[in-house]
């Protein structure tokens, strides 16, 4: 992906501290929340996963565990490490740069097809940090839980470990493609955005707390995450259109590789051996891969509609 040329977007808030955060450097490993009943690094990434897998908070997994474990008490998270106060604006460093030049991108689509439609746009606020942080009306972020869009505040939260994970632990992408990756991973949570923005994720939310079954409210959350697939790659076609050339070779590979990797079924798999559809959360790898290629190819909002009957 080259992005030199993207419009650099100051809704950034970093609270990576001034250590560091570049793409390809840094310690090595994924930066996860440390219960304070003694479970070993192995255990918070196995049931990160799980609760990843099977729509379950990992701080009630962890927690419970630490009760098992003799812990006891509420886990305690590491902070993200911080010299002073949050910085706002585009951050300098190159991973910082590349999400603040895919968010300026973002926002400007997103802001051409809103006026066309003659609607008003407001992009999200990306906050960035490391191991956990306040998630503000949302919670705590911890890195365990993955990037995520905070509806109530419209704040995305990235811990850009996440980005290294999905190169080294998921297998889903390789070298300079990775870069493609992480853009896709950020139009998806944009993605989201445009949902609440609609409407769409108010609704949804209702219809949730009126399900008759745990299974019935996950379908529905298999939606939600399909479209924002799908909205990401609208992004995609509407960005080629605007910067021919600014995808490369193995790109679009790359992201329904990593899409594919995070698939419920890939993931579950993975971690239990076995796979239960009725706890799918986020749709099966071929499923992410149909709504993000939909997206891409036809370009459009209205192709996105994964709530009409028959649509998965």
């Amino acid at each position: 992906m080259r992005y030199d040329d993207f419009r650099r977007s100051d809704d950034i808030e970093d609270r990576r501290g001034d250590d560091g955060g570049g793409m390809g450097g840094g310690g090595g490993g994924f930066g996860l929340p440390m219960g304070g009943g003694g479970l070993g690094i192995g255990t918070v990434i196995v049931l990160g996963l799980l609760g990843y897998a099977f729509g379950i908070d990992p701080r009630i997994l962890i927690g419970g565990a630490e009760i098992l474990t003799g812990g006891g008490q509420a886990p305690s998270y590491q902070s993200d490490r911080r010299s002073g106060p949050a910085k706002t604006g585009a951050p300098t460093d190159e991973m910082g740069s590349m999400i603040a030049g895919v968010l300026g991108e973002i926002d400007d689509r997103w802001d051409e097809i809103f006026k066309a439609g003659g609607q008003t746009y407001k992009g999200p606020r990306i906050v960035l940090f490391r191991n956990a942080t306040n998630g503000g009306r949302c919670g705590m972020a911890q890195s365990a839980m993955g990037p995520f869009y905070c509806p109530p505040d419209r704040q995305i939260f990235l811990d850009t470990a996440f980005f290294r994970q999905v190169e080294t632990r998921f297998r889903g992408c390789s070298g300079n493609a990775c870069k493609f990756t992480a853009a896709y991973i950020i139009a998806h949570e944009a993605g989201h955005h445009i949902q609440n923005l609609l409407g769409i994720l108010p609704r949804v939310t209702r219809l949730q707390d009126q399900a008759g079954s745990k299974a019935e409210a996950n379908a529905l959350q298999v939606k939600v995450e399909l479209q924002a697939d799908c909205l990401s790659g609208v992004w995609v076609n509407r960005e080629e259109k605007k910067r021919p050339g600014f995808l490369e070779a193995g790109d679009i590979d790359a992201a329904l590789t990593t899409a594919s990797a995070i698939g419920d079924d890939t993931l579950q798999r993975q971690a239990t051996g076995r796979v239960v559809p009725d706890s799918f959360t986020h749709g099966s790898a071929a499923q992410r891969k149909k709504w993000f290629m939909t997206g891409y190819q036809q370009g459009t909002v209205q192709a996105c509609n994964t709530f009409a009957v028959g649509a998965l």
